[in-house]
C-alpha cells in the first residue's frame, strides 16, 4: 500500500471515529488485527459490539466507498464477527460501514448499520 493511500485511510478512520462518537458509540478500539483479518474500528452502541469497516475515497471516479466491500471482504467481516462472538459471549455483534469521501469539504461520511449479515 502507497504512503498517500495509507494516510488516506487513517483520515478517514480518523473522521469516522469523530462521527460515530457523535452518534453515542464508544471506540473500543483501532486496527484490531486478528487472525481472520482487521478490524478497522471497534466499538460499543448500546448493548451491541460493532466491526466497523471504513472506506475512504479520495474521490467517487469509481463508486462510493461502501461499494468496495465486495463478496470477498464481507465473508472476511463475517469472519471477524463470529470471531467477536468468542470473545463477547453476552454481547451482539454488528457490522457497520462508514463511507468517508474526502473530496468535498466537509468530508461526507455515510453510516451503514447492520450493512453485513449473514443470509439465513
Amino acid at each position: 500500500m502507497t504512503y498517500q493511500r495509507k494516510k488516506t485511510g487513517a483520515l478517514g478512520e480518523k473522521l469516522a471515529a469523530e462521527f460515530l462518537k457523535k452518534l453515542g458509540y464508544k471506540i473500543l478500539d483501532t486496527n484490531v488485527r486478528t487472525s481472520v483479518g482487521e478490524i478497522d474500528l471497534l466499538a460499543r452502541h448500546k448493548n451491541d459490539i460493532v466491526a466497523v469497516e471504513v472506506k475512504t475515497k479520495s474521490g467517487e471516479d469509481f463508486g462510493a466507498g461502501f461499494e468496495m466491500v465486495d463478496f470477498f471482504k464481507r465473508r472476511k467481516l463475517l469472519g471477524l464477527a463470529h470471531l467477536l462472538e468468542a470473545r463477547y459471549p453476552k454481547a451482539t455483534i454488528r457490522i457497520d460501514i462508514v463511507s468517508v469521501n474526502t473530496t468535498v469539504d466537509p468530508p461526507d461520511i455515510k453510516h451503514f448499520s447492520s450493512a453485513v449479515e449473514e443470509n439465513k
